[in-house]
């Protein structure tokens, strides 16, 4: 799958003289003036030689005409922490060839050491294929090149760096571990013995949206989508007693602690992508709460696995007042008989006590609550976030230094874990 290129504006390159072609300058510059001096004519003319020289080696190395460049990558999606092979195809698109040449593709800094490459000769209307590894170790957009290639005259006088083609934009994915529970007949659907309050569907609010495909009705075609991302969507209507779970990450930048891959942020991240896989592949309807969804609109759309895991990719965290969005979101979301998870930090009690008060009767609620900065004057505890959801009917527990969500997800989806108040129905996990 090729990657549409950037474009991007950049110097056509650097040129400068090598040792070589520095001595060859100063000594044409002193067999010159000693020439003049002495009144030799010929010696003035070895000196203007050694000085013409460096001209007419970079005027050798000027920039390769028509190249273009082209990139795909193997798996055609990139995973966070997942190997993949990176395919950048150059093209002569000129009437000349191209001599050998020592190429660097830029990376970007997450996703490995930039390859230098020895780029075999090109010759009008051929290409070259170069293949090299990257690992990306965070999710999010990454930059592949541009493609720096560093010509040397024959001669060996001078050198210059040019940049070939556009840089590629990729996005790599989070993680998504597997979640211990088996895949019981029917969950999410409200079968026999499963919570039986059903979420109709309410017109478009509760259909996902996929990429529009060659063939699909123009009539499905959903247009408010398809103005705010610029590429056409269609509605894919899911089944009527499919209920709704509602998927909230605390997207508080002051309340989240690290940098990087190891930071509270990321491990949300990481969680969030494989909790909506897990309850997805259970028969629910996923609308996922983040800034951008709540900003764009897609809130109100179920979700599937695909484009879920394409807004957490990118998501960011924002102040904590653009924070309180998702939690007024959140109340016209849940509905009797679905599903709320959040994943939250132990900073404040506002955010905390808002969310917990507004599960209403017959949601189940799940609650994963991560430990804050220590450190400031005013942070909950991680025990009292979690006494504060359980207080209002949710299950929840404290994720452990060393926790994955793995081993986190159990102990809120368990039957037997801070059970709520309720009729029976309502202790049904996505679990049974």
């Amino acid at each position: 799958m090729k990657r549409p290129q950037l474009v991007i504006r950049r110097p056509s390159g650097t040129r400068l003289l090598t040792t070589r072609g520095r001595a060859f300058v100063v000594a044409g510059l002193t067999v010159a003036v000693v020439g003049i001096g002495l009144g030799f004519q010929d010696v003035i003319r070895i000196g203007l030689l050694l000085l013409g020289l460096p001209v007419l080696a970079a005027l050798l190395i000027r920039r390769p005409a028509g190249l273009a460049v082209t990139r795909a990558t193997d798996p055609a999606q990139l995973v966070a922490d997942e190997p993949a092979q990176v395919y950048t195809t150059v093209t002569n698109t000129g009437n000349r060839g191209t001599a050998f040449m020592l190429a660097t593709e830029r990376l970007g800094k997450r996703l490995g050491q930039s390859p230098r490459i020895l780029l075999a000769a090109v010759g009008p209307a051929h290409r070259r294929t170069i293949r090299y590894a990257v690992r990306p170790t965070v999710r999010g957009r990454h930059r592949l090149g541009p493609l720096t290639v560093h010509l040397r005259d024959p001669f060996g006088l001078t050198r210059r760096s040019v940049d070939v083609g556009a840089t590629t934009e990729i996005i790599v994915l989070p993680r998504i571990d597997p979640l211990p529970g088996r895949r019981p007949s029917g969950s999410g659907l409200g079968t026999e013995g499963e919570i039986p309050h059903l979420v109709a569907l309410h017109g478009e609010d509760d259909q996902s949206i996929r990429e529009y495909r060659d063939g699909d009705d123009l009539r499905r075609i959903h247009w408010p989508t398809t103005a705010r991302t610029g590429s056409l969507v269609v509605r894919q209507e899911d089944r009527p007693s499919r209920r709704r779970a509602v998927l909230m990450l605390d997207p508080r930048r002051p309340a989240h602690v690290g940098t990087g891959p190891g930071s509270s942020f990321e491990w949300g991240v990481r969680a969030m992508a494989s909790v909506l896989n897990h309850v997805n592949d259970v028969g629910y309807a996923v609308h996922l709460l983040t800034p951008e969804t709540v900003r764009s609109g897609q809130v109100n759309l179920a979700t599937d696995p695909a484009n879920g895991l394409r807004v957490l990719a990118v998501t960011e965290t924002v102040p904590s007042a653009e924070a309180e969005q998702l939690v007024q979101a959140s109340h016209s979301l849940l509905a009797p008989g679905g599903l709320c998870v959040a994943i939250v930090v132990a900073f404040d009690d506002t955010l905390v006590s808002r969310l917990a008060r507004q599960r209403p009767s017959g949601v189940n609620g799940l609650a994963l609550v991560v430990p804050g900065p220590a450190d400031q004057v005013g942070t909950i505890g991680t025990a009292r976030a979690v006494e504060l959801f359980t207080e209002s009917g949710w299950r929840a527990t404290a994720v452990r230094p060393g926790d994955t969500i793995s081993t986190a997800w159990p102990r809120v989806a368990s039957r037997d874990l801070h059970p709520h108040r309720g009729t029976p129905d309502e202790h049904e996990t996505i679990e049974r």
